[in-house]
């Protein structure tokens, strides 16, 4: 797939592991939303973005620290790294377990993966940050915790492009290994108050609100099921019947709703 324009001066392109890759246009510099997962991948995906323009990518935002977000780093350098103040914190104190994870899924790339350079934020944020691009104002922000616990959207005011990373899923059911499940319905619910009219998830075809209000309303139904299992009203089994995900998905759900 090639890149795709979604909104003025605003492009997305799926990569591998139907990773969503964003890019915001300004008048004489670039940003570039998460990097994939190696090195070669980053490069090969910014040579074809020289097809649509030659501007200079001088930043970069990971929206989280899981490595088909964020492995491509390095092959961006010297682009300033701009992401959420744990992001950074986990990658620096915790990378090896992305390593792992990443040549579980791609083993394709053992070699390049198990030699390259884990690459931090090195602009980091708590709540909000604003960024110039080329003369564009772009926001990044941390809603509240979802996904992860430092989940980071990317929000182009004068495009109406919100790149949601993982916060918002399509084609797939949302991944709960890193997440907290009572409170990522009122993230989104922070996220639709941003009013941008296309969402771009961290994998997938771009959305528009009524499928994250879809998803919120999901993620709201697995939340009460998980209250319900904590507070004792309910047991395991009969909340895995009633989830709105599938089994495994609900189960990991349920596991990170628990005590500790």
């Amino acid at each position: 797939m090639a890149w795709e324009e979604i909104g003025e001066g605003v492009w997305r392109r799926r990569s591998r592991l139907d990773l969503n890759v964003g890019a915001v246009l300004g008048e004489d510099e670039l940003l570039v939303v998460d990097t994939g997962s190696t090195p070669t991948e980053a490069s090969e995906l910014l040579a074809e973005l020289r097809r649509v323009t030659r501007l200079p990518c001088r930043r970069v935002v990971n929206t989280h620290w899981h490595f088909d977000h964020c492995f491509g780093n390095a092959a961006l350098l010297p682009a300033l790294v701009h992401g959420h103040r744990r992001c950074a914190t986990l990658l620096r104190e915790r990378g090896e377990e992305q390593r792992a994870e990443a040549l579980r899924w791609r083993p394709d790339r053992a070699e390049e993966l198990a030699g390259l350079e884990i690459v931090p934020p090195g602009r980091t944020l708590v709540r909000r940050a604003e960024v110039e691009v080329g003369g564009r104002q772009v926001v990044l922000l941390h809603l509240g915790r979802g996904h992860t616990d430092h989940d980071v959207v990317v929000f182009v005011p004068d495009a109406g492009v919100l790149f949601a990373g993982d916060l918002v899923e399509e084609g797939a059911p949302p991944s709960f290994e890193d997440a907290w499940p009572l409170e990522w319905p009122g993230t989104l619910d922070r996220l639709l108050e941003l009013g941008a009219p296309t969402v771009v998830p961290g994998h997938g075809d771009p959305v528009d609100p009524a499928f994250v209000r879809g998803q919120r309303e999901e993620l709201e139904a697995m939340a009460r099921l998980c209250r319900e299992v904590l507070d004792g009203r309910l047991p395991v089994p009969a909340a895995l019947a009633r989830a709105p995900f599938p089994e495994p998905t609900a189960g990991v759900a349920l596991r990170r709703a628990g005590p500790g």
